[in-house]
C-alpha cells in the first residue's frame, strides 16, 4: 500500500478544469523525450486559453547537428468539454489517457517549418515542412505535485514514432510530462525548468522561477527505487551564446548534494508575443546531464526570457 504524501497527484486531475475569470488563464498538457541514443528528441505542448477561446500548440523535433522542426499555432479552437483534440488547417492533434497517471498517448499532423540553426527561428527563416507523431509516454516514477500551486509533473519513458516528410524516426527514451492550469502570463517574469534520467535511474526535476526579488523553487530527486525527496534548494546558472542561446549550465539540487554539469545538443526555440507587443524568447533545448560523481543522462531543459526585463 503505497502512503499517500504532500506531492500525491489525484488521478481525477489528469482531466481538464474549470477555469476562473482570467483572461490569461490557462490548461497546458506538455510532454517531451530524448530518445536513449541522445541524437533525436522532440516536445508536445497543448495549452487552452477557454476565455480567449484559443489553443496553443508548440511541438517541436529536434535533430542533433541536423536541424530543428517546430510545429506552431496559437490559434486553434478549444475543444468541447473534457476533449484533448484540437483541429485546424492541415491540423489533427489527439492526446489520450487511457490510464490516468500511468499513461498518455499523442497523435498528431501538423504543418510545420525546419530551420537549419536554432537562432534563425528568431529571425523567421524556416521552410515549410509537415510533421507526423504517434508517441506514448508511460509513467517510469513517481507523479509529483507543486504543492503550492496547481502543476504535477510525471517521469516516463516513451514509445513512437516522429515523422518529418516522410522521414521516421523510431523513438525510445526517457522523458516527462506535465499537467498545470491557473494564471499563465509567460511576459510577467522568467524562469529555468529542467528533467532528466541519469543512467542510474536517478530522476532530477527542478522548475528556478526568476521572479525579482521573491525567487521560488520547485522539484525533487527520485532515487532508482522512486523515494522522492523534494528539492530545498536550488541553484541554476546558464552561460548565454549568440541570440541568448545558453551554451552549457550547471545546477545545484539541496539536499541530494547533486551538482550537475548541463549540455544543451539540440534546440526547440519559440518567440511568444502578447497582445500588447510584449515579447518573450523561449530557448527549450534536449540535453545531456552529468553529476559531479560521473553519472551522466539525458532530459530536456527550457528557459522563458522575457525580453523588456532584459
Amino acid at each position: 500500500m503505497t502512503t499517500e504524501q504532500p506531492w500525491s497527484v489525484d488521478p481525477a486531475d489528469e482531466a481538464r478544469h474549470s477555469p476562473d475569470a482570467d483572461e490569461l488563464w490557462n490548461e497546458s498538457y506538455y510532454l517531451d523525450v530524448v530518445d536513449a541514443s541522445g541524437k533525436v528528441g522532440g516536445y508536445v505542448r497543448l495549452g487552452f486559453y477557454p476565455n480567449m477561446q484559443v489553443a496553443w500548440w508548440t511541438t517541436a523535433l529536434v535533430v542533433e547537428g541536423e536541424e530543428t522542426v517546430l510545429s506552431v499555432a496559437y490559434d486553434l479552437d478549444v475543444p468541447e468539454g473534457d476533449s484533448l483534440e484540437a483541429s485546424g488547417t492541415s491540423t489533427s492533434i489527439s492526446i489520450s489517457c487511457p490510464v490516468s497517471l500511468e499513461e498518455m498517448r499523442v497523435v498528431a499532423s501538423a504543418p510545420a517549418e525546419r530551420f537549419s540553426d536554432p537562432a534563425a527561428v528568431y529571425k523567421g527563416q524556416g521552410t515549410p515542412a509537415a510533421l507526423e507523431l504517434d508517441l506514448t509516454w508511460t509513467t517510469d516514477g513517481e507523479p509529483y505535485h507543486y504543492q503550492v500551486t496547481t502543476r504535477y509533473e510525471i517521469p516516463c519513458t516513451v514509445a513512437g514514432t516522429m515523422t518529418l516528410d516522410g522521414r521516421t524516426f523510431t523513438i525510445a527514451g526517457p522523458g516527462q510530462r506535465d499537467h498545470s492550469w491557473g494564471v499563465r502570463d509567460w511576459w510577467a517574469f522568467g524562469w529555468c525548468w529542467l528533467a532528466a534520467r541519469l543512467d542510474d535511474g536517478t530522476r532530477l526535476h527542478a522548475a528556478d522561477i526568476r521572479i525579482p526579488d521573491m525567487p521560488v523553487l520547485f522539484g525533487y530527486v527520485q532515487d532508482p527505487a522512486g523515494t522522492t525527496t523534494p528539492l530545498s534548494s536550488l541553484v541554476v546558472t546558464e552561460e548565454l551564446g549568440d541570440e541568448g542561446l545558453p551554451t552549457s549550465g550547471a545546477a545545484s539540487f539541496g539536499p541530494a548534494g547533486i551538482d550537475v554539469a548541463i549540455e544543451p545538443i539540440g534546440f526547440g526555440p519559440l518567440v511568444l508575443v502578447a497582445d500588447d507587443g510584449r515579447v518573450s524568447r523561449f530557448p527549450r533545448a534536449m540535453a545531456r546531464f552529468t553529476t559531479g560523481d560521473g553519472r551522466s543522462g539525458l532530459g530536456w531543459i527550457e528557459w522563458n526570457q522575457p525580453q523588456h526585463l532584459s
